[in-house]
Formats: structure tokens, sequence, C-alpha cells
């Protein structure tokens, strides 16, 4: 998520900043998630890895970056999902989820996060906000019908 103050649309509305979000999924039909590291807005919260969209990247390129940049592994064919867009008080995001289930490399933590494999309920928290949406998605494509999270 962006650590600067969020641009301003001529109405006032906070433009939103695009960010690359890959949801992992192993062949067991676990998903990735990654703690926020210390020093960066929700330090301790769980989400699904990614991150800004640089000058002139699409999407996917972006993803391939920041999972490189921070798990040390290289994504295999990215599948666009779903947009989401979440106001936070530090900024307004563009959340690009994507499936990916195919990487090559070993997981390194190279931001001094941590990461759990997961399926539902999801049994790490507190849960970023902007990842909430997508525990609700899974529960709906996999017929779950309990809590998708602990409260937080």
């Amino acid at each position: 998520m962006p650590e600067e103050a969020p641009a301003q649309q001529a109405s006032g509305e906070r433009v939103p900043v695009d960010v690359a979000v890959g949801v992992l999924i192993d062949g067991g039909g676990r998903f990735l998630l990654t703690s926020r590291p210390e020093g960066k807005v929700y330090a301790g919260y769980w989400e699904f890895p990614g991150g800004k969209l640089e000058a002139g990247e699409s999407v996917e390129q972006a993803l391939r970056r920041e999972l490189h940049e921070e798990l040390g592994i290289t994504i295999g064919a990215v599948q666009p999902w779903r947009i989401e867009v979440v106001d936070y008080a530090h900024a307004r995001v563009r959340l690009h989820f994507c499936k990916v289930f195919a990487w090559d490399g070993a997981f390194e933590m190279r931001e001094a996060q941590q990461m759990a494999w997961n399926t539902l309920p999801v049994d790490v928290s507190p849960v970023l906000p902007g990842t909430v949406p997508v525990l609700r998605w899974f529960a709906e494509e996999r017929g779950f019908s309990g809590p998708t999270h602990a409260a937080t």
C-alpha cells in the first residue's frame, strides 16, 4: 500500500493508486497470505502480496516485479481475477487481484515479513481490510458458508 499522501481530483475525491495483488494458490487449493512488514502502514496485518504499479507498468509486469522483490519467486502465468477499490485513511487503492498457480524459486521473506498458507477460515489475524473481499470471493467459489476470518 502507498505511504505517501494520495492525489486529489478537482472534485476533492482521492485518485486511486493502482496496486497489483498476487493470489498464489498451491496444488491443494491453499492460498498465500503475508504479513505487512514493520515500518509500513498496517504493519503486522495479513494480506495477499503485491505492490504499486510503477509508471508505464502493466498489472502483470508490476506483479512479477513485486513478487520477485518481496518473496524471491518468479511467477508463471497470471490470471486477472477481480478489481476492488478500497478507501484507507492513508490512501485510496485500486487493487487488481490476479490468480497465480505456478512459480519458481524458494520463498524468501525479503522484507522480514511472515508468510502462511491458508484455507477458509484463515487462521492468521488481523487481516487487512482489502483482503476481506477476496476471502468472500473464495467462499463463494468454494461453497464455503462459515466465517472467512476472525473479526479484527
